[in-house]
């Protein structure tokens, strides 16, 4: 009968995460996850069968820990605003994560309209807010969506990257001043 397991699924997949969550993805190795388990690199492979199947786990524990911000800001007041907010808290409070799942090179390249639906597994609950938020049509909600995504994204890819710093109410500001101007347009017509 072979020996029990040392480590759980869990415990390897927790003590990846935060490796990756402290110096990156790219730091998970079986070496550096032995040590952080305080143990040598065998047991890890008595539960995993590679380190890549370790690192496509610990991909999910991340997503599933962005999904946690996603809902939070879904169930605030302006849910839209309340995603948008949560996306950048969630550069500003695991940067390294942050970068693993929003500043990860794409296999592909797809068009700007396309990227929201493959890299946030919440779109379709993100752009409903959007819609019903600020009564708009889904073609509309998209272009909503879409504009302040990749304004949003650019705050939080500099928080994430420690370019600058924004106060909760700089960040409220801005997303707002953006929103309003957009809404406008939008109503009048004049976006694509």
């Amino acid at each position: 009968m072979p020996p029990k397991c040392k480590f759980t699924r869990e415990e390897i997949i927790q003590a990846a995460l935060d490796i990756a969550r402290e110096e990156g993805v790219a730091f998970i190795t079986a070496r550096a996850l032995g040590a952080k388990l305080g143990s040598s690199s065998k047991p890890i492979f008595s539960v995993f069968e590679n380190m890549e199947e370790v690192q496509v786990e610990v991909q999910k524990a991340a997503k599933a820990l962005y999904a946690e911000y996603v809902q939070i800001g879904l169930h605030q007041e302006l849910a839209f605003k309340g995603v948008g907010t949560q996306y950048i808290l969630f550069a500003i409070n695991e940067p390294k994560l942050f970068q693993l799942l929003f500043m990860s090179e794409q296999p592909q390249k797809p068009s700007v309209a396309g990227i929201l639906p493959i890299i946030d597994e919440s779109y379709d609950q993100i752009l409903l807010s959007v819609q019903n938020g600020y009564g708009l049509g889904k073609k509309d909600a998209e272009n909503l969506y879409r504009h302040l995504w990749i304004y949003t994204h650019g705050i939080a890819v500099l928080c994430a990257t420690n370019m600058c710093s924004f106060t909760a109410e700089e960040i409220s500001t801005m997303m707002t001043e953006v929103c309003k101007a957009l809404l406008k347009d939008i109503k009048r017509g004049k976006t694509e």
